[in-house]
């Protein structure tokens, strides 16, 4: 098997770590065209050709049941998901780093299960601040 250049490398990297912000981009630059930019012209030319709006602008988006929004929720939904696991998994940042807790026995417990003596860390890794004391209901 042949090895890769540096350049190939490279090119197959930006492709593979930029389709999913392309993704986004795109949506939302069809979604501004066809619910402002569009219906803003529609109605100009309607001015400028009759004097009057007649008619009111159809999202072409929303032909089809609105299958178009359907489907990029998907294909963005599933490339966050996608991304959030290989970010877990280690992909491009060495992966979180396991942190080890001491137990810490605890007679109070909050509504939502966790003790407030237990630091609680975010998905980074990195110690969050502490949370104030919930009432319970």
């Amino acid at each position: 098997m042949s090895e890769m250049s540096v350049t190939e490398q490279k090119k197959e990297d930006w492709m593979n770590s930029k389709w999913r912000p392309m993704m986004g981009w795109m949506y939302m630059v069809v979604c501004i065209a066809d619910f402002v930019i569009f219906p803003i012209l529609w109605s100009l030319i309607q001015v400028i050709g009759g004097g009057r709006v007649e008619t009111q602008w159809s999202p072409i988006t929303l032909n089809g049941a609105g299958l178009f929004h359907m489907a990029m929720g998907a294909i963005l939904g599933i490339a966050a998901y996608g991304r959030t696991q290989e970010k877990l998994n280690g992909a491009n940042n060495g992966g979180l780093q396991p942190t080890v807790f001491s137990p810490v026995p605890s007679t109070t417990t909050t509504f939502s299960g966790v003790s407030p003596q237990q630091p609680l860390t975010s998905s980074t890794g990195k110690p969050m601040p502490a949370q104030p004391a919930q009432p319970e209901l």
